[in-house]
């Protein structure tokens, strides 16, 4: 997969868990890529994103 369908693919994710009531818990970086924990009620789900075209759009949806 390219790079840029990734991206849009992670992108969508994030999207898609903010879109359905989880909230960010905790974010992480590190070699591997970005890593955010999703919490809804007794329910957590981990994301890792590893494309910086995902990272700045996560970025910039926690400034919203």
């Amino acid at each position: 997969m390219s790079d840029h369908l990734l991206s849009l693919d992670e992108m969508k994710k994030v999207d898609n868990y903010l879109d359905t009531g989880y909230k960010v818990q905790y974010v992480y970086e590190n070699l591997s890529g970005m890593f955010i924990e999703f919490e809804r009620q007794e329910e957590e789900v981990c994301l890792q994103i590893t494309t910086a075209e995902a990272r700045k759009y996560f970025a910039a949806k926690l400034q919203e």
